[in-house]
């Protein structure tokens, strides 16, 4: 979910697992809801963060509903590297799409059912629910201008393999001349290894990461998700339309953001 801005925390939008799609209506969506409660004043209990080792207490109020600010952190590199229209993929709470629809057309999806109604209910004018892994089945070839991944879950696609694929799934929905802007943690930073739910990897550029949410006594299920340095991305993207053209980093130094170019 694409919310939180690099210096308050970037892990904040890594989102549910995939699972709520139509073949599974009843899955399990505890991260979605207690943010969803959380908007409309009904939450009583805290959002758990946890890797089954350590649980910690998920901050929601500064992750998922400060506006988006262009002045902050990396926020205007962001800014630079997209053009409408935008597809806002794992958009959370559209802190993002409320600012971008206001300069050109803006599409956010979202696993989630209880995150498409806060988007909704936060004004976000075209919130849709929508899975990373089905973009090519929602959206015709060259649909958008640009694609933000905002909030690291670029990684549950779990693999290398995985990551070449989702890019070409990708580059299927952008025009020739369009943009992505992902965003990841940097397994060679020495401060990644302090994350919740960090496995080192004895792959040169790899690691990942095994965590949960729980709220209200529901589990969402695990998520795995796939860290890798911006030479990885790189790697990643040969063959598959793209290519990086920009890495920037937050003030912490181990969460970077890339910007994509298509191949011409």
């Amino acid at each position: 979910m694409g919310d939180a801005d690099p210096g308050s925390d970037p892990d904040a939008d890594v989102p549910p697992a995939d699972t709520s799609s139509a073949d599974s209506p009843a899955a399990p969506d505890a991260f979605g809801r207690a943010i969803r409660d959380h908007h409309r004043g009904e939450r009583t209990e805290p959002l758990l963060h946890s890797d089954g080792a350590e649980t910690v207490e998920h901050p929601i109020e500064s992750f998922y509903f400060t506006p988006f600010d262009p002045a902050v952190g990396t926020n205007a590199w962001l800014e630079s590297h997209l053009q409408g229209p935008l597809l806002d993929v794992g958009a959370g709470t559209g802190r993002h799409a409320l600012y971008f629809q206001e300069r050109f057309e803006t599409v956010a999806i979202e696993p989630s059912p209880a995150l498409v109604e806060t988007m909704r209910e936060r004004g976000v004018a075209d919130a849709r629910e929508g899975s990373m892994f089905g973009l090519g089945d929602d959206f015709e070839r060259d649909r958008f201008g640009s694609a933000l991944l905002n909030g690291t879950h670029i990684g549950l696609v779990g693999s290398m393999r995985g990551l070449s694929a989702f890019l070409a799934d990708l580059a299927f929905v952008v025009r020739p001349d369009g943009t992505a802007v992902v965003d990841c943690y940097d397994p060679d930073h020495p401060a990644t290894s302090e994350l919740i739910g960090y496995r080192e990897d004895p792959t040169p550029g790899l690691a990942h990461r095994v965590m949960f949410f729980e709220y209200e006594d529901e589990c969402d299920p695990v998520l795995q998700l796939r860290l890798f340095t911006p030479g990885r991305l790189r790697e990643a993207a040969v063959g598959t339309g793209w290519k990086v053209v920009d890495v920037v980093r937050g003030e912490d130094g181990y969460h970077y953001r890339a910007a994509l170019a298509k191949r011409r």
